[in-house]
């Protein structure tokens, strides 16, 4: 043993030698200069004794930080344990937190993931019944809120950072001589307690108002349905019509109600029926590509088509309204009809006469009561047009006396902001509970900010009879007071919020309140049927059918060109502009990145008027001169003649630097038409001579004839479910033999764990929020427009979107990079396909991806040297480059800044490693996930049970589209599944190269009409 040890040398030994400087030399020229003077006995020309270590080590690729540390200059850092360590907290050790999440419309009940205090990941609550399953992607990226730099440390008084000591005695003294009526304006609440609260606090007032609008409006639904949205179920439902309702994507409720949709889509050899979706709607939205049968129809046109399908199902006419597609007009007329009692019509019109005649049309077909409950209405939306209308003039009419904002920021978010900003000029005490200095927050006198969600106590009742809690995660971060706290203050209360909030729910208990109390917190809900809270189900001149039907019967299709103004499912009304993560997430549909455009049908992009391609800057004016521009983007499924713009976009806030300069205003554009805003309006557009890319993550269109995705109709699966997938088609009638009974490689054998995953494609909706849930869980970084714009963004896992491609035409060839002008839509989530027979394996020179034991295909971070070999022999395009250090590169600090600050480093988890430049990253079946699995089951001396290890994509579904598992477990789902849709739907993408993968999609079923 000693002989040996003589010839081991450390660097502080070699670094000093001839040999050592001479092969560095050779490496790193510029390390070692030629023509410094030799030492003695050196024959490289090198200065030994010029040989800095520090500078060794940078360039071995040792950080500043790990450089520094090892010199003795360095200062001292000691890890100082817990001398009274929290009972609940172990480090290593994840705490789970139920809470809620609720914003805009969005609303999930969810588990807080905790690392030593740090909320670093959010999953659904299982303990809910009506959000069991997944999130939305806002929901799972507003983890990061806590963590944002920009938000405001300190209260405000004009401008200036102060004391609430001083702000709370300046506000109380205000409140005392208000001269006026004095208002509260929100967005919805859905807080019992906190409206309870704000009334309260406003009883002390003469004249008091509590005024609530959306920025995104539904304020026609509510008075065609006395205040409420109507409590839809859409699993009950054999037939749905859509009329411009993105239920699925930015309307109301979209997870639970993408949890009901699926219900009846999903298809097995247990179960051959599914619902049939009809969708008739100007832009292509995620709803209109889920859709079975989809109609494009301009917004002049949709007032006649509800009138016109009102008198087809009353008996009284039943022609479609010129323009639109008679065949499926008729055929969602005969389905309603023969499916009385079981069918569902909504609509996401603003329009009072459509929404009374959609009521109705429900109401005919025997909806109520079955898939609609009228018991069980919704309350995530609650905004009054009329009612802020008002309030805006009544502002600029100086008889306003004192303005609270509240999650409400109608100095951008509303189409009169000019006359919000100018009314508040004439309003003595101007409050806002702003997070950050907003448009509005600019213009008030107190900014008192708000906690953010994840530092709050709060409840919330989204459903009728459906109660849930929020509570802190950890301690405010800032010196922020939550808003209800700031009420309390200044109505002279010593009571806590949280005291009363548990106040308000002791009428709830039915033996000890704190035993009750503990439990509800625990689990997060309370669904027993109890009710708290008391919405104004006030209507404001609701119409008669009559009425309706006369307006929409008498309006009439305009020849120009129609705007229509939408909310994206990722960033909704503008709320959540400044994520990152939002930012980066591709939309379902154009798959476009960082920041709005004007979408526009092919046909009208290269009309003799236009002549424009994607890129150019286009120029939108209304009839007033508010005008906007932005790049065209050409978009199938754009009804003819119209285009679409999104909201949100346009800011130009320094407490908004992710968002700062991207996209543009889009709210100008919205009307206001007899105290209702309309999302739609004829434009005149014309093109400039500018030109800015879109950032896209995928911009090829259709498979180009290749077997990737797969689908067929429900006609053809119940006539031969084993003929409806291309390879099961071709082993069945004895045909050429399957890719994979021919092999050159020797196979695996799995003896303890074979991990696997299926995806159905019938299920996935194309939300998003895997390719969220997977960022995060990951700790993969935003790389920021430019570099998508090069094709380098970082996501382990993406939504593919395919159009089905132009039709052949006689005489012509197929256009098969072109979709069709109304194509059918696929969503197909790609990730490594974990392959038995992996490509990337064979060809990486250093061994840096290798296979597991149990089916994983692995990555070896510090093995590997960038060569990139796997990347290109891996025909599913999954594998990433790190370019750049995005963790640590100030050139990504804007949109990185959650991993570029050592507040925002708080949300990395701790399990999963931050790679490092020149590394290949990709999908590891979220192994940590594995791993923790298996170890806190062999710690119990047992195997893994079914459903306890799950990837963070399967986990933030909604509609459980991905099921994954040990398949060498006979009774796991994924083994279940595969032994049922063996033969018939399930398929292998690109199965002819023969690459096995452990991922297995099952066939895309459509129920045509």
């Amino acid at each position: 043993m000693q002989d040996r040890i003589k010839y081991w040398k450390g660097i502080e030994e070699l670094e000093n030698t001839p040999e050592f400087a001479k092969h560095a030399h050779n490496e790193f020229p510029e390390f070692l200069p030629l023509n410094e003077s030799k030492s003695e006995g050196s024959s490289s020309g090198a200065s030994v004794t010029n040989t800095k270590r520090r500078d060794f080590l940078k360039l071995l690729g040792f950080s500043v930080a790990a450089v520094s540390l090892a010199s003795c200059e360095a200062p001292v850092r000691k890890a100082i344990p817990y001398l009274n360590k929290p009972v609940d907290l172990e480090p290593g050790v994840a705490n789970w937190y139920a809470s809620t999440y609720y914003s805009q419309g969005d609303y999930s009940s969810i588990l807080i993931k905790t690392r030593e205090g740090r909320p670093i990941k959010i999953e659904p609550n299982p303990t809910s019944t009506l959000t069991p399953l997944g999130t939305s992607p806002k929901t799972q990226a507003s983890v990061l809120g806590v963590y944002d730099n920009n938000r405001l440390r300190t209260p405000l008084i004009k401008g200036k950072e102060a004391e609430w000591e001083q702000v709370d005695s300046q506000i109380t003294s205000a409140l005392n001589s208000v001269n006026g009526k004095v208002a509260f304006v929100s967005t919805t609440i859905i807080s019992p307690s906190t409206k309870k609260l704000i009334n309260e606090f406003g009883g002390r007032f003469g004249n008091f108002e509590h005024v609530v609008y959306d920025p995104y409006s539904v304020s026609a639904l509510l008075n065609a349905n006395g205040g409420v949205v109507p409590g839809y179920d859409f699993s009950k439902a054999n037939i749905i019509v859509g009329i411009n309702a993105d239920f699925l994507g930015a309307w109301i409720a979209s997870t639970p109600i993408a949890k009901q949709y699926i219900q009846n889509r999903k298809v097995s050899s247990d179960n051959r029926e599914m619902s049939r979706h009809y969708q008739f709607e100007t832009r292509l939205s995620m709803t209109g590509a889920n859709a079975d049968v989809r109609v494009p129809i301009r917004p002049s046109q949709e007032a006649t088509f509800v009138a016109a399908l009102y008198n087809s199902i009353t008996g009284q006419g039943s022609n479609a309204p010129e323009g639109i597609d008679k065949k499926a007009f008729d055929a969602a007329v005969r389905d309603l009809r023969a499916n009385r009692g079981r069918v569902l019509v909504v609509s996401g019109s603003n329009n009072p006469a459509v929404q009374t005649l959609v009521t109705a049309i429900n109401q005919t077909l025997g909806a109520e009561g079955t898939t609609i409950d009228p018991a069980s209405p919704y309350y995530v939306k609650q905004g009054n047009d009329a009612q802020m209308i008002r309030l805006i003039e009544e502002m600029n009419a100086g008889t306003v006396g004192a303005v609270f904002f509240y999650n409400a920021n109608p100095a951008y978010d509303h189409p009169l902001a000019a006359r919000v900003a100018s009314g508040l000029k004439k309003v003595g005490l101007k409050v806002s509970f702003a997070e950050r200095v907003d448009e509005t927050a600019a213009l008030v006198d107190f900014v008192t900010p708000d906690n953010n969600y994840l530092e709050s106590w709060n409840d919330h009742e989204p459903k009728r009879g459906y109660l849930s809690l929020t509570q802190p995660a950890l301690s405010p971060i800032f010196m922020t007071r939550q808003m209800q706290d700031s009420l309390l203050a200044w109505s002279g209360s010593n009571t806590t919020y949280y005291d009363y909030l548990r106040n308000n729910w002791r009428p709830l208990a039915t033996g000890d309140f704190n035993t009750f109390w503990e439990q509800s917190v625990h689990d997060g809900v309370l669904e027993n049927g109890a009710s708290l809270l008391a919405v104004n189900t006030a209507v404001i001149n609701p119409m008669s059918v009559g009425a309706a039907l006369s307006a929409a019967s008498s309006s009439s299709a305009t020849s120009g060109v129609e705007a229509v103004i939408y909310e994206k499912s990722q960033i909704g009304p503008g709320n959540d502009i400044n994520n990152p993560w939002l930012q980066e997430t591709p939309d379902p549909i154009s798959k476009a990145t960082w920041g709005n455009y004007i979408a526009m049908p092919r046909s009208m992009a290269e009309s003799d008027e236009l002549k424009v391609v994607q890129g150019d800057i286009v120029r939108v004016t209304l009839a007033n001169g508010t005008a906007l521009e932005l790049p065209a983007l050409i978009q199938p499924g754009q009804a003819s003649g119209t285009i679409a713009i999104a909201l949100g976009y346009g800011r130009d806030l320094e407490s908004m630097p992710v968002a700062k300069g991207l996209g543009a205003n889009a709210y100008p554009l919205i009307t206001v038409s007899d105290n209702a805003l309309i999302y739609s309006v004829p434009v005149k557009i014309e093109k400039t001579d500018a030109n800015s890319p879109i950032a896209q993550t995928q911009t090829h269109h259709t498979v180009m004839d290749r077997i990737v995705v797969q689908e067929n109709t429900l006609a053809k699966y119940k006539e031969d479910p084993k003929d409806v997938t291309e390879y099961v088609r071709i082993a069945t009638h004895d045909g050429p033999a399957k890719p994979a009974t021919i092999s050159m490689w020797d196979d695996y054998e799995y003896k303890d764990h074979h991990w696997g995953m299926v995806i159905d494609l019938n299920s996935c909706i194309g939300c998003g929020a895997c390719t969220v849930s997977c960022n995060i869980e990951n700790n993969i970084p935003v790389v920021g427009k430019a570099e998508v714009l090069n094709r380098r963004e970082m996501h382990w896992m993406r939504i593919d979107r395919y159009y089905s491609s132009v039709e052949h035409k006689e005489g012509e060839y197929s256009k098969m990079e072109d979709p069709a002008d109304n194509p059918a839509v696929i969503f197909q989530p790609m990730l490594c396909q974990h392959c038995n027979h992996a490509p990337c394996e064979t060809v990486c020179p250093v061994a840096a991806t290798m296979h597991s034991s149990e089916g994983i295909n692995q990555m070896a971070y510090n093995r590997c040297v960038g060569t990139r070999y796997c990347a290109n022999n891996c025909p599913y395009k999954v594998r990433r480059f790190n370019w750049f250090a995005y963790f640590d590169n100030e050139k990504f600090a804007t949109q990185n800044y959650m991993m570029n600050s050592d507040l925002g480093q708080m949300v990395l988890n701790p399990d999963v490693v931050v790679r490092a430049r020149g590394v290949m990253e990709k999908c590891s079946f979220c192994v940590q996930r594995v791993q923790l699995g298996k170890l806190e089951a062999k710690r119990e001396r047992r195997r893994p049970k079914d459903g306890e290890i799950i990837t963070a994509c399967a986990q933030s579904c909604p509609t459980e589209a991905i099921i994954f598992g040990d398949m060498l477990d006979p009774e796991s789902r994924i083994s279940k599944v595969l032994v049922k849709e063996q033969g018939e739907r399930a398929f292998h993408v690109l199965e002819e190269i023969n690459t096995q993968p452990n991922v297995t999609y099952l066939t895309k079923i459509r129920n045509l009409a």
